[in-house]
């Protein structure tokens, strides 16, 4: 692999990482900061969405400047910048900030290598390239989890995210010296998000990319831990293990996801049976809510595989866009994918604040219900869909 793509990866593990730590934290912020379930909901919520805000200049910038400056310089400002601040923070809404600024750090780095990918090597093996990335990336996961929970323990949160907010510069200086462009387009036309937004294909896709990412990353980037701690009394290192497993079993989705419409030989049908396998473990968790811990990180272990269908479902929107919007394109994609996080952790930390007072267990099924439901109405409307390969 080339060394900027190499790159772009680790920057990718970071992205993955600060989407996934807080769930690990839970404990540990509430009692230094004050941090409650519903701060650290709001705080993961405003990463997704302003992650998903950054979407669309990270596309016109991908167009306009390529991907070197543009993952390099936010990279290094929010990235380093966010988890400095994390270190120092003394309150929740220091939390809340710093997430903010993480979110604009990690914006661009997926996208800048699905660019590359997409201007640089043969379409038909764009979702299996971008699913190695996520994939690899993802064991940004795996650190989030348990050897996150073991740092915390052994030389504390703040000296963890001093850490990271030096690995976070080195890797943005990395990328400013070591990123290659692709070429500029052939095409003059410049264009903007609006045209995408005028293909009709592309709107039989956006509901489910809305919701498809949104069950995986909402519980195994802050539900997992209030969850398994409320229900079954677990400690930080049992949760930082539970955490462990769900993110094995998110990359090995990806990679399976990956190849699987070549194999098969259709995108839609492989996406649909995903998500509704995905659906059927949510509606488990749903019932089965309080029977067994086991049981449990099993069942969301499902929804986080079934949940990687992430770069099969931009592999088949970008057979829609025109070239000279690639970036633009698969940058709207990573929008709705994003942003459903973001609503979805906005909304569950009111619903659970609400609900769990009075009744705990009654506030869990309630989260795991609503998203089942949001899956089997994204997939509903992306049956309707042309399934089109490369």
């Amino acid at each position: 692999m080339r060394n900027d793509l190499i790159l772009l990866c680790l920057a990718y593990v970071l992205s993955q990482f600060f989407r996934a730590f807080l769930a690990v934290l839970t404990q540990v912020l509430e009692t230094d900061i004050g941090a409650t379930p519903a701060d650290l909901a709001f705080a993961s919520g405003l990463w997704f969405l302003v992650f998903a805000a950054m979407q669309i200049p990270v596309g016109a910038a991908l167009d306009s400047i390529g991907p070197r400056r543009t993952a390099a310089v936010l990279l290094l400002v929010g990235g380093g910048g966010g988890a400095a601040l994390f270190a120092m923070a003394t309150a929740p809404i220091h939390v809340v900030i710093a997430m903010a600024l993480l979110g604009v750090g990690c914006a661009p780095v997926l996208m800048a290598s699905y660019f590359i990918f997409a201007r640089t090597y043969p379409p038909a093996r764009f979702a299996t390239l971008a699913a190695l990335m996520l994939g690899v990336g993802s064991v940004g996961n795996l650190i989030a989890a348990y050897p996150t929970a073991w740092a915390a323990e052994t030389i504390g949160w703040r000296a963890t995210l001093w850490v990271l907010a030096a690995t976070s510069s080195v890797i943005a200086l990395g990328l400013w010296a070591k990123v290659l462009d692709p070429p500029k387009a052939e095409s003059s036309e410049q264009g903007s998000v609006f045209d995408l937004l005028k293909i009709p294909a592309l709107w039989f896709l956006f509901p489910l990319m809305f919701v498809n990412y949104m069950p995986a990353a909402g519980i195994r980037g802050l539900w997992i831990g209030p969850y398994l701690s409320d229900t079954f009394a677990l400690d930080t290192g049992q949760i930082g293990q539970a955490t462990l497993v769900m993110g094995v079993a998110m990359i090995l989705g990806t990679f399976c996801y990956g190849p699987a419409d070549r194999i098969f030989g259709t995108r839609k049908w492989v996406i649909i049976t995903g998500s509704l396998t995905g659906a059927g473990a949510l509606a488990c968790l749903t019932v089965f809510t309080d029977t067994g811990s086991i049981q449990s990180i099993l069942m969301m272990s499902v929804v986080g595989f079934c949940g990687a269908a992430f770069p099969v479902l931009i592999a088949h929107a970008r057979s829609f866009f025109p070239e000279h919007l690639t970036g633009r394109g698969v940058t709207l994609m990573n929008l709705f994918g994003i942003g459903g996080v973001g609503v979805m952790q906005f909304g569950s930390g009111k619903l659970h604040n609400a609900i769990a007072p009075t009744d705990s267990l009654l506030a869990y099924q309630t989260l795991f219900g609503i998203m089942a439901a949001l899956i089997l109405i994204g997939a509903l409307i992306y049956c309707f869909s042309q399934d089109r390969m490369d």
